[in-house]
């Protein structure tokens, strides 16, 4: 089968469908160019996580309980770009910067790439709005390899040097996540947050540094997080892995025979996040979730308090930053 790629629609959004002999990868350039599925073809498994409660079509009122971050208004799971922050909104130079940056709910750009023999590749981009930046990426599947190469570059188009924080929101879900799958990364540290977000579910000792793979209970015994519980843990964490030795991550399930791996610049995307609704999201509009996002960040301070702790990178007048992240899925029976 040649790879190809295929316009269409999703609850009323464009999409691009690109295909190849081992995946299909569906993009919805209106919506962030966010990844809305990431399919192997094989088992017909799309691995990204689906929200239950399903992608809304364009203008539809914010889902509940999304409050004043767009990016919640019509989250529904899959894999969205932070740019030029994460988490917490913040103001930098007198301009606010909304929750997870801005990319992840402009519309973005795109031209297919014609005349790529056994490829199928899409150039995305889009241009800040708060802050000076233009961001594109070229999201690229070969037959024959099942992997998906996204290559990707920053640019400052202002007159003077500016500051970013970068991340990649890519969350799995069932029927590929599920009790007894195995998460592994090269981390040195395991971070959580000082103050917990939702006490009534989260597992984990909040302000803990413990070596990675074993972290704190709020009960006072270990876990190791290597080891993915089902639903019925009930759980809700944000964990951050710091002190990579390598920019990878994978989540292997053996019943199925599948393994996602996730590559990376460990000297771009420093750190790795793992939110963990393991069933216990309670507040809306997350309630009830079942995922694992394998999120690889430059920091896990958003754009303000980056730049604090010195961890934002600053790119100066007109300067670039390149950069590559791949998935891959293997089966292994």
């Amino acid at each position: 089968m040649a790879s190809r790629v295929e316009t269409g629609e999703v609850a009323g959004w464009e999409s691009l469908a690109l295909e190849s002999s081992e995946l299909q990868v569906v993009v919805l350039p209106g919506k962030g160019a966010e990844i809305h599925r990431l399919v192997d073809l094989s088992s017909g498994i799309n691995l990204l996580f689906e929200a239950p409660w399903g992608l809304q079509a364009p203008g539809a009122p914010p889902l509940r309980g999304s409050g004043g971050d767009p990016f919640m208004w019509n989250y529904a799971g899959g894999w969205q770009e932070l740019f030029p922050s994460v988490n917490e909104s913040c103001s930098y130079r007198g301009r606010m910067i909304p929750f997870h940056g801005e990319v992840a709910t402009l519309a973005w750009n795109y031209q297919v790439l014609e005349g790529l023999d056994g490829e199928a590749a899409v150039r995305f981009w889009t241009r800040c709005q708060e802050t000076p930046f233009r961001l594109e990426r070229v999201l690229c599947l070969r037959d024959g390899e099942p992997e998906l190469v996204i290559e990707q570059t920053a640019t400052n188009e202002s007159s003077e040097p500016a500051h970013l924080v970068w991340g990649h929101h890519c969350v799995l879900g069932p029927p590929f996540v599920e009790a007894g799958c195995t998460l592994d990364l090269p981390g040195e540290t395991i971070v959580t947050n000082p103050e917990l977000w939702e006490p009534e579910t989260a597992r984990l000792e909040p302000g803990q540094h413990e070596s990675w793979p074993n972290a704190r209970l709020r009960s006072g015994q270990t876990v190791d997080l290597r080891h993915v519980p089902g639903e019925e843990t009930a759980s809700h964490d944000d964990v951050y892995v710091i002190g990579l030795e390598a920019g990878w991550a994978t989540v292997g399930n053996d019943r199925l025979g599948m393994t996602f791996t996730l590559d990376w610049d460990h000297d771009v995307f420093g750190c790795v996040v793992l939110w963990q609704p393991y069933g216990g999201a309670i507040a809306p509009p997350l309630t009830g979730s079942y995922a694992l996002g394998v999120e690889p960040w430059t920091s896990r301070f958003n754009l303000e308090n980056a730049i604090g702790a010195g961890e934002a990178i600053e790119l100066p007048a007109g300067g670039m930053l390149e950069t590559r992240v791949c998935a891959r899925v293997d089966h292994h029976r």
